[in-house]
C-alpha cells in the first residue's frame, strides 16, 4: 500500500530517511489512546452529518477489530507506516476498505498526536497519584510503629537534635503530598482537548469540538488552534513534576543507603530489595534505592531535553516535536518502577530501635536544651550558647557525654544549674519539649499522622473519581 500522503510526491522516500524520521518504534505505545480518540472523532463526524451513519458504524466496528488485534499482539508495527496514526489507519483501510480513509476527515496528525498524548498522560497522572498515596500509607504504617523510637536528627550530616523516627518518616509524607498536589493541579492542563485544531488553523468541516471533549472526558478545549497543535507545556510540566518527585525519592534513597550501612545500622532492608556480591559473600547491597538515586539523572535529562527541543520552535507544528515522546515514555516507566517498588520496600523495612537509641545516648544532640534551660532561668540565650559550647568542649576533653556530668561539673559553668537538668537532658524530654505545631513531640507527630491519613483518604477518593471518568 502506498503512503497515505503520497499524492504530491514523485519519488519513494529514501529508506534511511524513512528509518530516521519514523516514530512507530516508540509511539506505538499510544495505540489505545489513538483508537480512543478516533472513535470519539468519527462519532462526532456522524453526529454533525459530515459522514453518513453507515460509514460511521463501519469505521467504529473496524477500529474495534484493529484494537483487539493490537491487544492480542497480532498487529505488525512496521517502519514504513511511519507512526502509530498511519499504522492504525492503514490497518483500518485493509480491514474495511476505502471507507476507512474517511476517518481522517476534519483532523490532522498534528492535532491527533497531541490528543493521544493528552489522553496518555491523563491516565498516567492518576496512576502516579494513586501510587504516591500507597507510598505515603507505607510510611505512615512504619511511623505508627515508631512513635516512641528516637534517633539523632541531622544537619550537615552532623548530629543535631534528637527526633522521633516517626517524625522523620512523616517529613517524606509531606514531600510526597506536595508531589500529589502538583500532579493533581497539572491534570487541569492535561485534561484539555486539542482535537479539531487541524494542522494549525482549524478545519472547514462543521465539527463539534466540545462534543468530542465530552466523549473523551476532557473538561476544556484549546481556544487557539495554533496553540493546540504546538503546545507541549503539559508534557514539560509533567517532566518537571516528575523531576521533583524523583529528587524526593533520591533523597530518601540516600538516607536508606546510609541507614542500612554498617556505620549507621539504623535499618535493614528486606532481602527481596537487595542483592549480593559475586565475590564478597557477606555483602547485602541496597540496589533498589541506589538505582532510584541513579535514575533520577535520566528524568532530569528528559526534562532538559524537551525544554531544549522546544526553545527555538516557531508556531505551529515542527518535526522536532516528535522528540517529545521518548523522554516522556522513559520518565513514565522510570517513575512506575520506582513507585511500585518503594512502598513494599518501606513496608518490609526492619528498624533497629536499639542502635538508634545508642546513637542518641552517645552524642551531644541534647546540648541546645541546656541553652534553653539557662535562657528560661534568665540568662541571655547568646551567653547560654557560649556556656554550652564550653560544657561540650569540657565533655569531649574528658571523654564524657552531657548526662555523664556530675552536678559539681555543671555548676562550675553556671550556678543556675539544678538537679532537674538531668530530666531536661533525657532524649524523651528533649523530643517532647518541641511541642509546637509541626514539631517532633509525640502528640504533634500523632496529630500529623492523623491529618495525613485523612489527606490520603481524600487522595484515594480523587483517584477513584478520575479513574472512573477516564474509563
Amino acid at each position: 500500500m502506498s503512503k497515505l500522503w503520497g499524492g504530491r510526491f514523485t519519488k519513494k522516500t529514501d529508506q534511511l530517511v524513512e528509518e530516521y524520521t519514523a516514530s512507530i518504534t516508540f509511539d506505538k505505545e499510544l495505540a489505545e489512546e489513538d483508537i480512543q480518540g478516533s472513535l470519539a472523532h468519527v462519532t462526532m463526524l456522524g453526529k454533525c452529518g459530515i459522514l453518513p451513519q453507515d460509514d460511521v458504524d463501519t469505521i467504529k466496528e473496524g477500529l474495534h477489530r484493529v484494537l483487539n488485534r493490537i491487544r492480542r499482539g497480532e498487529h505488525e508495527f512496521i517502519v514504513a507506516d511511519e507512526d502509530i496514526h498511519m499504522s492504525i489507519e492503514k490497518a483500518l483501510i485493509e480491514d474495511i476498505g476505502p471507507v476507512g480513509g474517511k476517518l481522517h476527515t476534519g483532523r490532522s496528525r498534528n492535532d491527533q498526536v497531541a490528543t493521544d498524548m493528552h489522553l496518555y498522560l491523563r491516565k498516567r497522572v492518576v496512576e502516579f497519584v494513586g501510587l504516591l498515596a500507597k507510598l505515603q500509607s507505607a510510611l505512615i504504617g512504619q511511623a505508627k510503629q515508631h512513635t516512641d523510637t528516637i534517633l539523632p536528627g541531622y544537619t550537615h550530616l552532623q548530629r543535631a537534635q534528637p527526633i522521633l523516627f516517626a517524625h522523620h518518616l512523616m517529613a517524606y509524607v509531606s514531600m510526597f503530598q506536595r508531589d500529589i498536589e502538583r500532579l493533581q493541579d497539572s491534570y487541569k492542563r492535561i485534561n484539555t482537548l486539542p482535537l479539531g485544531a487541524g494542522a494549525l488553523a482549524g478545519t472547514t468541516f462543521p465539527i463539534d469540538r466540545h462534543f468530542v471533549a465530552e466523549q473523551l472526558g476532557f473538561e476544556r478545549v484549546y481556544t487557539n488552534s495554533l496553540d493546540a497543535v504546538s503546545d507541549r507545556d503539559f508534557i514539560i510540566e509533567f517532566l518537571s513534576h516528575a523531576s521533583i518527585l524523583m529528587m524526593h525519592l533520591s533523597r530518601f534513597s540516600e538516607e536508606l543507603i546510609l541507614w542500612s550501612s554498617t556505620e549507621f545500622g539504623f535499618i535493614e532492608l528486606d532481602d527481596a530489595f537487595c542483592t549480593g556480591s559475586s565475590i564478597m559473600p557477606q555483602k547485602k547491597n541496597p540496589d533498589v534505592p541506589e538505582l532510584v538515586r541513579g535514575k533520577t539523572g535520566r528524568v532530569y535529562g528528559n526534562l532538559m531535553g524537551l525544554l531544549t527541543v522546544l526553545k527555538s520552535l516557531p508556531l505551529a507544528y515542527n518535526k522536532d516535536m516528535q522528540e517529545d515522546k521518548e523522554g516522556m515514555f522513559d520518565t513514565v516507566r522510570t517513575l512506575q518502577g520506582a513507585l511500585q517498588l518503594f512502598a513494599p520496600m518501606i513496608e518490609t523495612m526492619k528498624v533497629n530501635v536499639g542502635r538508634m537509641r545508642q546513637a542518641v545516648n552517645t552524642d551531644f544532640s541534647n546540648a541546645t536544651d541546656i541553652a534553653d534551660y539557662l535562657a528560661n532561668k534568665g540568662m541571655p540565650f547568646r551567653q547560654a550558647h557560649e556556656v554550652i559550647g564550653k560544657i561540650v568542649l569540657y565533655s569531649i576533653q574528658n571523654n564524657k557525654f552531657l548526662l555523664d556530668l556530675t552536678m559539681e561539673e555543671f555548676t562550675q559553668f553556671s550556678k543556675l544549674f539544678e538537679e532537674d537538668i538531668y530530666e531536661v537532658l533525657q532524649p524523651e524530654s528533649v523530643v517532647n519539649a518541641r511541642n509546637v505545631f509541626g514539631g517532633t513531640a509525640k502528640n504533634q507527630v500523632l496529630d500529623a499522622i492523623a491529618a495525613a491519613e485523612a489527606e490520603i483518604g481524600r487522595t484515594n477518593a480523587w483517584v477513584t473519581e478520575y479513574t472512573e471518568k477516564n474509563k
